[in-house]
């Protein structure tokens, strides 16, 4: 005995046991409440025949034309995209290497500037040094010539 059978013959023998235990419990059914519910099941029945025997307009077919024109829009946003985004990365990368050669060169340029000053420096304390360090002053040159000339003879 299959499932549906068995189903229903339990279905059919419990609709049985109902109506033998209102008979034997004295209880009369409402005959307008039983016409009422035998009406809705009815409905119910002739509606559900009528959408499952309701022909149906078949899916219109989307050209294989549509499909390819589809995927090759698609394709080409994403070819854009990745496009966009590249250059978008490479631009800011390139900022970032003009950054840092500019950053390089004006610290070259400033350790130039650093070393021309040192040697300013140098070259001034050097006179300073020169001029400050005489051994006769300047008054007295005439006769510190004399006494050289007299100290080779």
């Amino acid at each position: 005995m299959s499932f549906k059978n068995k189903f229903a013959e339990s279905k059919h023998n419990s609709r049985l046991q109902t109506r033998r235990a209102l008979r034997d419990a004295a209880i009369e059914p409402d005959p307008e409440l039983a016409q009422t519910l035998d009406l809705f099941r009815r409905s119910v029945h002739a509606w559900s025949d009528a959408a499952f025997q309701r022909s149906r307009a078949p899916l219109p077919a989307v050209p294989h034309r549509m499909l390819w024109r589809r995927a090759a829009a698609w394709a080409f946003t994403l070819v854009l995209l990745a496009g966009g985004l590249s250059a978008g990365f490479y631009h800011h990368h390139h900022e970032q290497e003009l950054a840092r050669l500019a950053a390089q060169q004006k610290a070259a340029q400033q350790k130039l500037l650093a070393e021309k000053k040192a040697r300013d420096l140098d070259e001034m304390l050097a006179k300073v040094d020169s001029d400050v360090s005489r051994e006769v002053p300047s008054a007295m040159e005439p006769l510190a010539d004399l006494m050289n000339m007299d100290d080779s003879r």
